[in-house]
């Protein structure tokens, strides 16, 4: 049976993801190091043979798919079912705030419980959902083909549960970093996870402003 490969690819850093600021569906642009790693992840996979590329069209994601399209000369599709999770009333927050003013909500979070529902936001069950259907319809297109889609580290851990069947609650031991590059293999029946978290392109680190 003909599968789809994907390239899954977190978008890069940006200045809430420093200051440990909760994203979710606003839209924060890439920073300078963000925008470093877009650069050498387009590089790293120039030489693929990559059929389309899908985005979340939230810019730090699809600042970092064009970064990698402008090589292939494709176009990148936005689509706002791999945006990030919606975290509602947490976003702009940070770490810490959350803590200090929703304590209640925090341990929830923190404990990954499947039903928790941020004010105005998403559980993980709906998050799961809302992933595979979107995974499923953009893989079912490309049957042969090999696809990019650049998206977020909620979205990523989904994906990564879905292919290795880890539970919604499950302690995260895998490494969703920035630019990152995640591969994995789709069928109509299943996902399959063939490798994760490639981070080469990204050594040595980006220089600092001051250098």
């Amino acid at each position: 049976m003909d599968a789809t490969r994907i390239i899954a690819i977190r978008h890069g850093e940006t200045d809430w993801n420093v200051a440990t600021r909760i994203q979710g569906s606003t839209d924060i642009a890439l920073n300078a190091t963000g925008q470093w790693q877009a650069q050498r992840a387009a590089e790293a996979l120039r030489e693929e043979q990559i059929d389309a590329i899908y985005s979340s069209d939230l810019s730090r994601a699809f600042d970092t798919a064009a970064a990698i399209a402008r090589h292939h000369s494709l176009t990148v599709t936005p689509s706002e079912s791999l945006r990030e999770r919606r975290f509602g009333h947490f976003e702009g927050l940070s770490w810490q705030e959350i803590e200090d003013q929703y304590p209640a909500d925090a341990l929830a979070w923190r404990s990954r419980v499947p039903t928790f529902t941020p004010a105005g936001g998403e559980s993980l069950i709906m998050l799961r959902e809302r992933v595979q259907n979107a995974l499923s319809d953009i893989a079912s297109r490309h049957l042969g083909q090999h696809i990019l889609i650049a998206t977020h580290g909620g979205v990523l851990d989904a994906i990564y549960r879905l292919a290795t069947g880890q539970s919604l609650d499950a302690p995260r031991s895998w490494h969703l970093g920035n630019a990152a590059v995640n591969r994995l293999l789709w069928t109509p029946g299943s996902l399959t996870l063939v490798s994760w978290g490639e981070q080469q392109h990204l050594e040595p680190e980006a220089p600092s402003a001051a250098e």
